[in-house]
């Protein structure tokens, strides 16, 4: 086609439809191309745009603290200087001047022990590329770009795994964090799971942090290195079930696996990021005896199964010898050759670690032991007409309060 023919083609008025050409499997493969070509581009820019805005936010922060602005120009220089950019930058809406002070607590919160600070970015950088974790390409790209390209001038170098966590995760995670080994923990979890802001928080008021990775296990003696030290960050040392509702208390170790598999959502939240449900009573067959796991997860990027025994007391040495046979069952009957070694996870009432520890010796299959609480008892619930009623006395209270107030007013 000649350039006058193009010209003529841009130009002519038309409705754009759909043409009947011929088309192959070389044209649908080339729109596939184009389609991923431009995603990526997409994200690039993306990660790239929230990269730079971060390290704005740092500079920021870092100008507050090495120009001591407040004591040079005056307490109300954050203010003004909210003022100044958001005149100029009408348009953006990070200036506040809430989001200031959050930028220079920010550079003060990681910068207020520089040497543990670099020590940690790099164990959290070694972490990442260990666990293999599999990022878009535009973002692994941003990992492995020396600090330089980000055109630091400070003593304190921007940490790069920075630049994949948003800044509202960066304000809670500042903010919610008690010390920097916590905060860097965090970081990890929002770069490896993509955690929202909301899934952060959430994250945060279960207290993973105090709970990931003390599970009570044997992992190290019988998993490598690296398959170890994620089994253990995924697993936790207490499960919170407030989801789930039972009718009486004691409860049976049947009426807490159908209240925790009625609601497989919430099971699945709590288990953590990765657990897909395999299923529940699981049925082997030995001999012609019959025995039933109580609940079986699949986890997608430890790739292993999980046989998990529910106990509603606390631990005894011979619940040990009983999940080492299903972990077995397991790895005989289901796992593949694709598949790394199964873990046995035994959920109960309470433990003594000692117990645990002196019943695991002599066993080579990989496990652990955590506890669960905040089981909702049903007759402990007020019913629909106890509500009722309590909504009806406290009109009442504060309609008498109301009452008092008026004349108290005469």
């Amino acid at each position: 086609m000649s350039k006058k023919q193009d010209t003529d083609q841009i130009e002519q008025p038309r409705m754009v439809k759909s043409h009947d050409i011929h088309i192959d499997a070389e044209y649908a493969e080339w729109i596939a191309e184009l389609k991923h070509r431009y995603r990526s581009a997409q994200v690039k820019a993306a990660v790239k745009v929230n990269a730079e805005k971060l390290l704005f936010n740092w500079q920021l922060g870092r100008d507050l603290v090495q120009k001591k602005a407040e004591e040079r120009w005056g307490a109300g220089v954050v203010e003004q200087v909210s003022l100044d950019l958001r005149r100029e930058f009408p348009k953006e809406n990070g200036f506040s001047t809430r989001n200031l002070h959050y930028m220079k607590q920010w550079y003060l919160f990681y910068t207020d022990d520089s040497p543990l600070l670099q020590r940690l970015v790099a164990e959290l950088q070694s972490s990442i590329n260990q666990n293999q974790i599999k990022l878009q390409r535009p973002v692994a790209e941003i990992l492995k770009q020396p600090v330089s390209v980000l055109d630091i001038h400070t003593n304190v170098e921007f940490p790069l795994p920075f630049a994949l966590v948003p800044w509202g995760q960066h304000i809670e995670i500042m903010t919610r964090s008690k010390s920097l080994e916590e905060a860097l923990f965090y970081i990890h979890q929002v770069v490896d799971k993509g955690l929202s802001r909301p899934a952060l928080i959430n994250c945060f008021k279960a207290h993973l942090y105090e709970h990931q990775g003390k599970i009570v296990n044997n992992f190290s003696d019988h998993l490598p290195e690296v398959q170890s030290r994620l089994v253990q960050e995924v697993l936790k040392e207490n499960y919170d079930f407030s989801f789930a509702t039972v009718e009486h208390d004691p409860y049976e170790e049947r009426e807490l696996e159908d209240a925790l598999t009625e609601d497989v959502t919430n099971l699945l939240l709590e288990m953590g990021t990765g657990f897909a449900f395999v299923g529940r009573q699981k049925e082997i067959v030995v001999g012609g005896r019959s025995r039933k796991i109580d609940l079986l997860f699949y986890h997608i990027r430890l790739r292993c199964y999980i046989a998990c025994e529910i106990k509603v007391k606390p631990f005894e040495p011979e619940f040990a010898g009983k999940l080492n046979y299903y972990v077995n069952a397991v790895d005989e009957l289901l796992k593949t050759n694709d598949d790394n070694p199964t873990i046995g996870l035994l959920v109960c009432s309470d433990m003594n670690k000692t117990d645990v520890q002196w019943s695991f010796r002599g066993i080579s299959t990989p496990m652990g032991v955590a506890t669960y609480n905040n089981i909702r008892i049903k007759d402990a619930l007020p019913s629909q007409e106890q509500l009722a009623e309590r909504v009806r006395l406290l009109q009442k209270e504060l309609q008498e309060t109301k009452r008092l107030m008026n004349k108290n007013k005469e």
